[in-house]
């Protein structure tokens, strides 16, 4: 597998050991998967043993998507008799208000769909927060639900997650350790989080009902889950940070049975996976002396040939000057590696079958242009594979002003009156369908189907520009997708079908994947699963042959960079490379200026980034 930079610029046992720094203990899992099994299997656990003694096990549940795996983990388990759920109660962080239950950002409905409706809990054992309790009723619910909670004889697991502010349940900054459930009102960055499921951040409540941190103390055990490279920063400053009010998650320092449970990429930014040197002894592979000395020179504002001793031992970087006491060979030595790195046109591929899996119709021109308009201009057949329509972050005002396009072509091509009027009526239906929907409303069929043609219209469009056409982009339409809301389906036997049929009918030499997993809703990693399966899978069927599997390359872009000791490949790009790529990006128009999903980490425009 190669790791590109284009700049102009499996369950094993959870990793436990924890340094001085961490205030909390963590636990580092694989992946996400492995993770969620773990907690599920301590809640039956949990459940099993207060059953023989005769007790009834309350738990304090979240929502969002990091808990989705655990509700289906505990689901499976139900299904197979392994857990019972007759006599759990349970207990909601919080809810938005004001909201409505059946509304589709509603925590009511979220945990009926992706939970309570799927195992044997008795409906009276529930309590969830109400939205649309009228405002006056509210601090006399708050009040009643902290005493049920004490009634059931208070919670002994509690689930929580981790806000990008490091809030836990919506206990935003400021937030003490004192406080309990209560109506708050939304921090401006939780509302921007949000904006996606609302469709837009304006859509957003302004405040909700939450547990308070002392409500969420009192819990006997606590298990925070943070899953994903955009949880990192937020996990750092919460384990290794001082308590503070700003960041509600570092009071969970001060409770005696309480840990973080996160996956690998979450657990980047710790001091013992990104900087190990500072904290512990290592042994120093050829691969973590690198990486020390890129990050020295960082950290020191110093190229990497002008680092002297002084700078290692004032940095904890004693026991590197030991193992290789010639500081300047080693700095001489990454320098060269780095160098070699540099991979100008002439250094790559030619005449090679090339497949650039794109996860969105503009990933492609976005995370790798500069690439693409070198493959192409040294004669690679490549094959765009756009896996999703996109249909999701296209604008309504884009679908009306397309449809008003039709109307006002028709005659222009030559179509009859009953033709004209017809394309009219229809307009007609779409103009009423749009006016009276509701933030975040499913679109129609015909709407969905509008949106992605403007997608696909706009992607070709993209690679036209880098000398590509029509005939080399593949539209996958991948079903996982297709729900119309921002939550998607699991990846299905379809959608990898999809990919395996088009790897068995190309038979590529290499494939481009998107390694940037840190989309806002989880599309990229989706996509990559279903790739990653296919490409087993194809390994399999070809098995024998002389077919030869691909080499895999992953790219960056738009929601996260490769840091620089991971690259593999870096591609210079002249200012002719730049522009037409910037070109390119220009082309989709319905992403361009305000994108309905920006992302919450970077307010630049993607040609920018």
């Amino acid at each position: 597998m190669v790791v590109i930079s284009e700049s102009a610029s499996s369950s094993k046992k959870a990793k436990t050991k924890g340094t001085s720094r961490e205030r909390v203990p963590v636990s580092i899992f694989d992946n996400s998967a492995s993770l969620s099994r773990q907690v599920a299997s301590e809640i039956a656990t949990l459940i099993s043993e207060n059953r023989a003694k005769g007790k009834r096990t309350v738990l304090g549940l979240p929502t969002g998507s990091t808990p989705i795996g655990v509700y289906q983990s505990l689901i499976q388990m139900y299904e197979n008799g392994q857990v019972d759920f007759s006599d759990v109660i349970t207990f909601n962080l919080d809810e938005y208000f004001p909201m409505e239950p059946d509304s589709l950002q509603s925590y009511h409905r979220f945990m009926l769909e992706n939970f309570f409706n799927s195992i044997n809990i008795p409906p009276e054992n529930i309590h969830i927060p109400p939205g649309n309790i009228p405002e006056a009723k509210v601090e006399q619910f708050c009040a009643e639900y902290e005493r049920a909670m004490a009634d059931a004889g208070g919670i002994d697991l509690i689930l929580l997650g981790i806000g990008r502010s490091g809030h836990i349940g919506f206990n935003e900054p400021g937030s003490g350790s004192n406080t309990r459930t209560r109506i708050i009102t939304l921090d401006g960055i939780t509302r921007k989080d949000a904006g996606s499921d609302f469709f837009g951040e304006e859509n957003v409540p302004r405040e909700a009902i939450t547990m308070g941190v002392g409500t969420i103390l009192d819990a006997r055990r606590i298990i925070l889950m943070a899953t994903g490279e955009h949880k990192a920063p937020i996990v750092l400053r919460a384990v290794e940070g001082d308590k503070n009010l700003e960041i509600s998650a570092t009071f969970l320092q001060d409770h005696g049975n309480a840990a973080f449970y996160v996956d690998d990429a979450a657990s980047l930014e710790l001091t013992r996976i990104k900087t190990p040197w500072l904290v512990r002894q290592v042994e120093w592979s050829h691969e973590l002396s690198h990486r020390a000395v890129i990050w020295l020179s960082a950290m020191v504002e110093k190229s990497i040939m002008r680092l002297d001793q002084g700078d290692f031992h004032k940095h904890g970087l004693h026991t590197l000057t030991y193992a290789r006491p010639n500081i300047d060979e080693l700095c001489r030595e990454v320098f060269e590696t780095l160098l070699k790195k540099i991979a100008y046109r002439d250094d790559m591929m030619t005449g090679k079958k090339i497949i650039l899996f794109s996860p969105h119709p503009d990933d492609d021109v976005i995370s790798m242009g500069g690439m693409l308009d070198t493959l192409v201009a040294n004669g690679n057949e490549v094959t765009v594979a756009y896996m999703t329509n996109g249909s999701v972050a296209v604008f309504d005002a884009d679908v009306r002003r397309y449809i008003r396009f039709m109307e006002m072509t028709g005659p222009s091509f030559g179509l009859d009156s009953s033709t004209t009027v017809e394309i009219a009526d229809r307009a007609a239906e779409i103009r009423e369908f749009l006016t009276a929907k509701s933030p975040g409303e499913v679109d129609t069929e015909q709407v969905q189907q509008i949106k992605a043609h403007i997608r696909y219209a706009e992607a070709i469009s993209g690679i036209e520009v880098l000398g590509l056409s029509k005939d080399e982009a593949r539209f996958l339409d991948m079903p996982f997708y297709k729900t119309g809301m921002v939550k998607k389906d699991p990846i299905s036997s379809a959608d990898i079908s999809i990919v395996f049929d088009l790897l068995k009918e190309l038979q590529p030499d290499h494939i481009f994947v998107a390694g940037d997993l840190s989309d806002p809703h989880g599309t990229h990693r989706m996509c990559y699963v279903a790739i990653e399966d296919a490409v087993k899978k194809y390994a399999e069927y070809t098995k024998g042959t002389d077919v030869k599997n691909p080499l895999i390359w992953l790219y960056r872009g738009a929601w996260q960079e490769w840091e620089i000791h991971q690259a593999d490949i870096f591609l210079p790009m002249s200012k002719a490379n730049l522009d037409r790529k910037i070109e390119a990006i220009f082309k989709h128009e319905s992403q361009k200026d305000r994108a309905m999903f920006p992302g919450a980490y970077d307010s630049r425009e993607f040609w920018e980034r």
